[in-house]
């Protein structure tokens, strides 16, 4: 079996640059199917690529292979940020997700779906992904495997009571095999998560459910890979990942504003998103 993990992968720096057309090929395909969930992509985007470039063990050509890793993104209305990876790693095409995005009859809906290659389970409805990765991680023990599991999980879903069961259940059954990322960029739709559920010390409430956590800047690139492998290592405790992250992070015009949770630019407001990523794309390129 090849897998993505045994093969040459790219550097860091080649994902410097990548994660800002990516950003944009996101913002493409929501212009394109009339509506997606930009502020949310933006700030998961880069542990998206960083998980799928250089850690997950997939490939398109091993989506039902039984020792493929297995991924969950529980933060489902994220799509567009994950069709996106999907189609640089070769799972999806490009111009048929942004020509049929949203289409009646179309398989490429807002959310994700298992009859697409490389998704392991629709999701959206929110506190489902960290159990559904619990059992994968545990059937991963059951049948001698020694693939792993992860989730990605938004700030604003830790407020469902299915979260912390299963938080619960990773440490109960050790499951050193799973990790769970928490994209924590404190707004949700109705506003900050602090005001709606207060959750910090999310570092605290994770630790003492008997997780490894790593908190981090979820747009360091360094960072996350760095956070991965460590989870990787560690093997009798599942790691959480807090993900200090900005909602609509790369272009000013969006960051830190609940109203981009679900918002369509208009022609003047795509073209100064799309400006702010190529002087984004530009400035990695002369560093």
């Amino acid at each position: 079996m090849t897998l993505a993990h045994d093969d040459a992968r790219p550097t860091l720096a080649e994902l410097e640059d990548l994660r800002w057309k990516l950003r944009q090929d996101c913002v493409d395909i929501i212009m394109a199917g009339g509506g997606g969930h930009i502020g949310g992509d933006m700030s998961v985007l880069d542990a998206l690529l960083v998980l799928y470039a250089r850690h997950l063990r997939i490939t398109p050509d091993s989506v039902d292979d039984p020792d493929r890793d297995r991924f969950v993104l529980s933060k489902g209305h994220a799509m567009e940020a994950y069709y996106a990876v999907l189609c640089h790693q070769g799972f999806l095409d490009l111009a048929d997700v942004r020509e049929r995005f949203s289409r009646f009859g179309s398989p490429y809906i807002g959310h994700p779906n298992n009859h697409l290659p490389g998704i392991e389970m629709n999701s959206g409805s929110l506190g489902h992904g960290l159990p559904v990765a619990v059992g994968m991680a545990l059937a991963a023990r059951m049948d001698g495997r020694d693939f792993r599991a992860y989730t990605i999980m938004g700030d604003g879903e830790l407020a469902e009571g299915s979260v912390w069961e299963g938080a619960m259940s990773g440490s109960n059954y050790h499951l050193g095999n799973l990790c769970a990322l928490v994209d924590r960029n404190r707004l949700q739709i109705s506003g900050c998560t602090e005001d709606v559920m207060a959750q910090d010390s999310q570092e605290q409430r994770w630790a003492a459910f008997g997780w490894n956590v790593l908190s981090i800047d979820g747009h360091d690139l360094t960072a996350i890979d760095a956070a991965l492998t460590l989870a990787e290592q560690t093997r009798e405790q599942p790691t959480a990942i807090i993900l200090n992250t900005v909602k609509g992070f790369g272009s000013p015009l969006m960051e830190n504003k609940a109203g981009w949770h679900h918002h369509l630019p208009t022609a003047e407001e795509y073209a100064q998103i799309s400006a702010d990523f190529a002087a984004h794309r530009n400035e990695v390129q002369h560093a």
